[in-house]
C-alpha cells in the first residue's frame, strides 16, 4: 500500500474554506452521558448560517490536521475485513449514499456509541464531499481537465462539556450575576476519512484517523467501529522506547541521564549519516541491530545492548519505526546546554592554570598580586575584590588599552 503525504492533505483542506468549500451535506447526532441519542441532525452545508458554517469547517479543519505518523494515521483496511456487514461495508454504503439514508445513518451512530469509550457527552458530525481531481504535469502544473473524482466522507468526534460557572452582566436586569451555564462542543477529539486520497487518486482499502491524543489515542474505535488495522503513532513509539532505555539503565542518577543523552546525540547522528547516504526523501527505517550500534557506541555493556535490543525487537515486531520517531528533540536540547557547559568547565580550567603560570594564583589556590602587560609602555597590577557579592580578579585598565596575557592578547 502506498502512503499519502502532507501535500496531498493540504490538497484536501484547501477546499476547507468559505469560497471553495463543496461539502453537499452535512449530517451528526447529539449523545448525552448515558449513550443515549438526544438529537439527530442534517444540513445543506452551504446553506448554514456564517457562523455556524466556520465552526463546523473548523471541525473538518481539525480531522486533518496535526502530524503524519503522530495525529494523523494511514490505517488498511485487511482485505478478510472488506466484507459484507462490516465497517469497510457500511462506509462504502455511507460513501454511496451520500450521507442522505437515514436508516444508514442511525445504524452508523449506533455502531459509534458502542465502539467509542468516552465518558461525558459528545457530538458526532459526518461530511460528504466529491472533488474533481484536476491532472498535473509532470513538472508539476495544474491542468483544467479532471483526471478523477474524489468521493470522501469525514467524520468527527467531538466533546461536549458544561461551561465553566462565572459571572457575567446580565442586560436584561442591568446587574452582574452568574452566567446561565450550557454545554459547548469542544475541539475533535478523534475522526477519519475514507476512503484515503493516497498519490493523488481514491484508495478505498484505507482510511486516514486523526487524534488529538497522541499517547493514548481510541484504539477502540479503529477497531471496533471503523474495522480497519491499527498503528502506533510517533508519540507511543518515542515513549516506549525510553521505557526500554529506563528499564535497562535502571535508576535515574546524573549518569543515565548522561548516558541517554549520548544515545540521542548518536541517534541523530545516524540520522544524519543515513540521509547524506540514501537522500532527503528516503525514509531512514530503524533496524535492531542499528539500536545496538548506536547503545555500543554509547558506552552501554553488552548485557545492556543485548537487553534493550531484545525489547526493541519485540515491541516493533511488526513494523519497525522511522529513525526520527524516536529523536527526543528536548533531550537534544538538553545534550547542547550539557556540551556548552564542559566547553565552558574547559576554558575556566584552561584560564586558571594561564593565571597560575603567570603567578595570579599560587598553586595552593590561594590570589596573589600581578603585573599584566598592558600596552607597550604600561603595566597594571591584578588584585582580588568583591563584585556583586563575589569575588573577583580585577584589571585596571584604560579605554584604550590592549590587555595581554602569557604573550597572548584578552
Amino acid at each position: 500500500m502506498n502512503s499519502l503525504n502532507k501535500k496531498e492533505v493540504n490538497e484536501i483542506k484547501r477546499r476547507f474554506k468559505k469560497d471553495s468549500c463543496n461539502f453537499d451535506k452535512m449530517v451528526g447526532c447529539y449523545v448525552d452521558a448515558n449513550k443515549e441519542m438526544v438529537l439527530t441532525f442534517k444540513e445543506t452545508f452551504l446553506n448554514l448560517e456564517d457562523e455556524e458554517f466556520h465552526k463546523y469547517l473548523e471541525i473538518a479543519n481539525k480531522a486533518l490536521s496535526g502530524t503524519i505518523g503522530n495525529n494523523l494515521l494511514e490505517l488498511p483496511f485487511a482485505p478478510e475485513s472488506e466484507i459484507e456487514g462490516s465497517g469497510h461495508d457500511l462506509l462504502m454504503r455511507l460513501r454511496e449514499s451520500r450521507l442522505q439514508d437515514e436508516k444508514l445513518l442511525i445504524e452508523y451512530y449506533n455502531r459509534i456509541i458502542e465502539s467509542y469509550d468516552y465518558v461525558g457527552n459528545f457530538l458526532i458530525v459526518l461530511f460528504h464531499d466529491t472533488y474533481d481531481v484536476p491532472m498535473k504535469t509532470t513538472d508539476n502544473l495544474t491542468l483544467d481537465e479532471s483526471e478523477e473524482v474524489y468521493d470522501y466522507i469525514i467524520c468527527a468526534i467531538c466533546p461536549v462539556q458544561l461551561s465553566k460557572a462565572a459571572l457575567g452582566y446580565k442586560e436584561a436586569e442591568n446587574r452582574i450575576g452568574a452566567r446561565d451555564r450550557d454545554w459547548v462542543v469542544g475541539p475533535v477529539d478523534t475522526a477519519f476519512t475514507f476512503p484515503t486520497f493516497t498519490e493523488r487518486s481514491t484508495d478505498l482499502h484505507a482510511c486516514l484517523a486523526y487524534t488529538k491524543n497522541t499517547k493514548e489515542p481510541h484504539v477502540e474505535f479503529w477497531e471496533n467501529c471503523i474495522g480497519c488495522g491499527t498503528r502506533k503513532t510517533s508519540t507511543q513509539k518515542k515513549n516506549a522506547f525510553n521505557n526500554m532505555l529506563d528499564q535497562a539503565l535502571g535508576e535515574q542518577t546524573d549518569e543515565t541521564l548522561e548516558k541517554k543523552l549520548d544515545i540521542q546525540q548518536n541517534l541523530s547522528d545516524f540520522i544524519t549519516v543515513e540521509t547524506e547516504r540514501l537522500g532527503e526523501e528516503e525514509p531512514i527505517i530503524l533496524e535492531p541491530q542499528d539500536v545496538a550500534n548506536i547503545l555500543t557506541d554509547s558506552g552501554l555493556s553488552d548485557i545492556k545492548v543485548e537487553k534493550i535490543q531484545a525489547n526493541f525487537e519485540n515491541y516493533f515486531d511488526t513494523s519497525l519505526p522511522l529513525a526520527e520517531e524516536l529523536l527526543d528533540e528536548k533531550a537534544l536540547k538538553n545534550n547542547e546546554i550539557r556540551l556548552e557547559k564542559n566547553v565552558l568547565k574547559e576554558r575556566v580550567v584552561d584560564l586558571t592554570n594561564q593565571l597560575k603560570e603567570v603567578g595570579a594564583i599560587t598553586t595552593e589556590g590561594k590570589e596573589a598580586d600581578v603585573v599584566l602587560k598592558v600596552s607597550e609602555d604600561k603595566a597594571a597590577t591584578v588584585t582580588t575584590a568583591y563584585v556583586d557579592g563575589k569575588k573577583c580578579l580585577c584589571v585596571p585598565i584604560e579605554p584604550d588599552d590592549l590587555l595581554v596575557l602569557n604573550g597572548e592578547q584578552i
